[in-house]
Parts: C-alpha cells; structure tokens; sequence
C-alpha cells in the first residue's frame, strides 16, 4: 500500500527509482505516451490551483489516462454537508489514483485512511507539498548533480509555507546541507520545523535579508511573502525590499547559483532576473510536470490494499491547531498523549479541557 502524504516517506531506493523514471520520461516523454492508457485519475482540489492542478491533469493525460473531479468545492457535494471521509469512499470507487489538495491541514492523511487507491498529497493548508518537493528536487538533482554538500537559502513565508516544510523535511536525508532561513520576524519557521532541523542535525542560520547571505548560497529558493501577513500596508512595504530578489542583487551570487521558486510569483523577483540562466523557476515547473508523470506511472503499478477499518473519533485529546482537519472532520480517530504531535498535522496535541 503506498500513499503519497510526505515525500519522506519514500524510501531512498523508492525515490532513486522514481528520479530515475522522472528523467527517462524527459529524456524520451514519446516512450510513455500510453503507459496509463485506461487509468483514471480523481483530482480533488477544494481551493484554488493553476500550476497543480493543470500539472497533475496534463501529467495524466500525457500517461494516456483520463481526469474526474473539481477544482471548485463548491460545485461539488461539500456544499451539502458530506464529509471527507464520504467523498474519498466514493471517489476511490471511481477513479484508479487520487490527488487532493485542502486548506486543512492533515486532511491527506485523513483521506488516505479511507482510500481504496493510492491518495496523493496536492497540499494541506500550510502543512506539506510533497509533489512541489518532488519538483524541487529533480530541477537541485537534474541541474546541480547532488543536493550533498549544499547551501542552501529558503526566502519569504517560512511559517505557512507548506513547499517550505516539505523540503527541509526531505533535505534531511541529504549529507552536508547547510540551511539559510530568510524571513521577517512574523513569518519565520515554526518551531515544530526548528525542532525537525535539530533532531535531524541539520545546520542552519536565520537571516532577515537575502544580501547578508547571497555571495554563500549554491540554491536560493524563492516563495511569496503574503501581504495580508501583516498588521499594515506600511508594515509590509518597510520589508519589502530585504525578501526581494533583483537582476542587480544577482550580480553578488555564485555564477552557478540556481534560483528556484514554486510559483505564483508577484514582486519577489523582479522580471529582470528572468533572463539570468540561473533562474530555473520555469524550466522547475515544467520538470515537475514529468515528475508527477513518473509518480503517477509508479503508483498505478503497484499492488495496493485499502488501510483497515479506523477506529471513529478522539479519546479526551484534540489538536492544538486550528486548522487542522480534526476540527472540521470530529469523527477522525486522535490518540496520543498531551504534548505529543498529531499524527495529521504535526501540532500538538491536548487534552479536550485544556484551555490553554
């Protein structure tokens, strides 16, 4: 049984494999025209996608198979109160693979213990990103050789970017990666995250510009500060300029340097920068294409049997975040102990009359 809810959770040989299909499929994309001929993928998406989500749809389609779903919960029967755990049941008897993306956080995982086929994690509220991973990593591995021996800067929304915690999280396989966290105050990393880098010994250093770190990195990976983060328009505007990435900036940086972001972009690169053959941003995107290609292939091969029965609802603990998708779905089973982490969304847990 194999779902797609952190791309950690491959095993080293897993993603050498599916890297290595991943660059078979760019290399000759003709070979796989029909690889998933007759299969049907169920796409999911209960808040607004462009690059995903038409990602995911061309990736099947370029396989030979076919797409069901929406992109518009509210043409869908959420609006009438169904639960998640219903429409993953009923979708799962349609369609071959599932992708899903929700604001909630942990709701892959939540749809993945009633998934009669393999789910795959589009992205849950600010939690993971798993496939954007993938993509991170074919454009380090495909245009740098290794990801070993790195540095790399991470700039912009650290504390709800979920492209962000999704790949510190698989960087920890990785030997020698130092990590640059670029952020205002107010959206720095979470601590779950820090916690996750010092667990796993992984150096890092918090910066609150790019320059005092530009000339050190081998990869800067780009993400969008969100101006509605901030209390004022004046708040935003007097850090604009410290998480803003500019052709003139660019001119400090190593000449190999790989600019990468997962896009949508507003004014955290400037267009000038788009010409510099170190920005890969675009070509990342297109290569996530393939990746999700390769992924799709690889789990419609494999034997798959549905979790067993879940025991329903919580025992006298929930989940500190509100966002997480315990809050929105009750009857999901929550076992553990105060302060250890929920196994959706990673936050911990309490017991139900703590008021704290």
């Amino acid at each position: 049984m194999r779902h797609i809810i952190d791309l950690s959770d491959l095993t080293e040989k897993e993603f050498s494999d599916l890297y290595k299909l991943t660059t078979n499929i760019i290399d000759r994309p003709e070979g796989y025209a029909d690889a998933c001929r007759g299969k049907v993928l169920g796409s999911l998406f209960y808040e607004p996608s462009t690059r995903t989500n038409l990602s995911f749809s061309t990736a099947m389609m370029r396989l030979g198979g076919s797409v069901v779903g929406f992109s518009d919960p509210g043409s869908s029967s959420t609006t009438k109160g169904e639960t998640l755990k219903d429409t993953i049941n009923m979708v799962s008897s349609y369609a071959d693979l599932i992708v899903m993306r929700n604001p909630r956080e942990g709701a892959a995982k939540a749809a993945s213990m009633y998934s009669s086929v393999p789910v795959i994690n589009a992205g849950d509220g600010g939690h993971l990103h798993p496939t954007q991973t993938l993509t991170d990593m074919v454009t380090i591995l495909r245009l740098r050789g290794a990801a070993d021996n790195m540095k790399i800067g991470i700039c912009g929304d650290l504390k709800y970017g979920r492209t962000v915690h999704s790949l510190l999280h698989f960087l920890a396989r990785y030997h020698n990666v130092q990590i640059y966290l670029i952020a205002p105050e107010a959206l720095k990393l979470p601590d779950y995250m820090l916690q996750f880098l010092r667990a796993h010994n992984m150096p890092y250093c918090e910066a609150s510009s790019i320059d005092a770190v530009l000339p050190e990195l081998d990869v800067l990976y780009m993400t969008r500060i969100q101006r509605e983060r901030f209390s004022s328009a004046q708040e935003y505007a007097n850090l604009e300029g410290n998480y803003q990435l500019t052709g003139e900036k660019l001119k400090r940086a190593k000449k190999d340097m790989l600019v990468l972001h997962p896009l949508p972009r507003v004014d955290e690169i400037t267009q000038d920068v788009d010409d510099d053959p170190r920005a890969v941003y675009f070509r990342q995107a297109r290569f996530g294409m393939f990746g999700r290609m390769a992924l799709l292939l690889t789990l419609s091969k494999l034997p798959f049997e549905r979790a067993a029965h879940q025991q329903i609802g919580a025992h006298g603990i929930c989940c500190t975040n509100r966002q997480c998708i315990t809050k929105a779905e009750p009857y999901l089973p929550l076992i553990g102990k105060p302060g250890a982490y929920c196994p959706y969304c990673d936050a911990p847990l309490k017991l139900h009359n703590d008021k704290s």
